[in-house]
C-alpha cells in the first residue's frame, strides 16, 4: 500500500477520506497517514486523521509520497497543486469503485483528479488535470475537460463539449452536445447552459 496525505482538512477532505476508505475495501491501496493544510493548526484531528504540516511540510518531505488536493475551489486548486515543488509527491487519480464506464479503455485522464461516487462515463473522454467530479457526474462521448475543474453532484455534461480550465458547476447543471466552454466561468446549480458561453462570466437560469 502507498502512503497517502489529503490536502486540505475541510468537508470535501473528510469525503476524500471516505472515498479512500471505500476503494481500500474493494483493492487495498492506500495508507491514509494524515492531512496537510496551511490554515489549520499541526496536530488538528477529525475522525479520519490528523493534520502533519503544511505546504512547506510538503515540499520537504522525504519519502515518495502520494497526495490528493481536496479542494473545491478552482483557482485554489491550481494554486496549491503549483506550490507543491518536491520531487517525491506524486499525484495519483483517485476513482470510486463504482464509476461506470460505457469503455474503461476509450477514457483517458491526466494526474490528481477526483472521480467520486456514483459518476458515469461515455467513450472516448479525456480528463486533463486536477479535476473534482463530485458525485454522480456524467460526461458523454468525445467529451473533452481541460484542467483544474470543479463539477457538484449531478452535473451532465453531453457529448462532444470541450471545456476549458478553472470552471466551476453548481450541482445539476446541464451543458448542452457539441458546445465549447472556455476558462474561469461559474455555472449556478441547476442552469440549463445551451450555447456557447464568455471566459469569466457567471451564468445561471434555463436557459442560462
Amino acid at each position: 500500500m502507498k502512503d497517502l496525505l489529503i490536502y486540505g482538512l475541510g468537508g470535501f477532505g473528510h469525503e476524500v477520506a471516505c472515498l479512500i476508505n471505500h476503494i481500500n475495501r474493494v483493492k487495498p491501496t492506500w495508507n491514509l497517514i494524515g492531512y496537510i493544510d496551511d490554515g489549520v493548526a499541526v496536530g488538528t484531528t477529525c475522525k479520519y486523521g490528523k493534520v502533519l504540516g503544511n505546504c512547506d511540510t510538503l515540499n520537504a518531505w522525504e519519502k515518495p509520497v502520494s497526495v490528493v488536493i481536496a479542494i473545491g475551489n478552482t483557482k485554489y486548486l491550481e494554486l496549491v497543486s503549483k506550490k507543491i515543488t518536491n520531487p517525491n509527491v506524486e499525484f495519483p487519480n483517485i476513482i470510486a469503485p463504482n464509476v461506470f464506464y460505457f469503455d474503461e479503455e476509450d477514457v483517458t485522464m491526466g494526474k490528481g483528479n477526483i472521480v467520486t461516487f456514483g459518476c458515469r462515463f461515455s467513450c472516448n473522454i479525456k480528463l486533463g488535470d486536477f479535476n473534482i467530479l463530485n458525485g454522480n457526474v456524467s460526461l458523454g462521448h468525445d467529451a473533452c475537460i481541460g484542467n483544474y475543474n470543479v463539477m457538484f453532484p449531478e452535473t451532465r455534461i453531453s457529448g462532444q463539449t470541450i471545456i476549458g480550465d478553472r470552471n466551476f458547476f453548481g450541482a445539476r447543471v446541464f451543458v448542452a452536445q457539441c458546445l465549447k466552454l472556455g476558462n474561469d466561468c461559474r455555472y449556478g446549480a441547476g442552469c440549463y447552459v445551451l450555447r456557447k458561453t464568455k471566459d469569466g462570466n457567471l451564468y445561471m437560469g434555463n436557459p442560462a
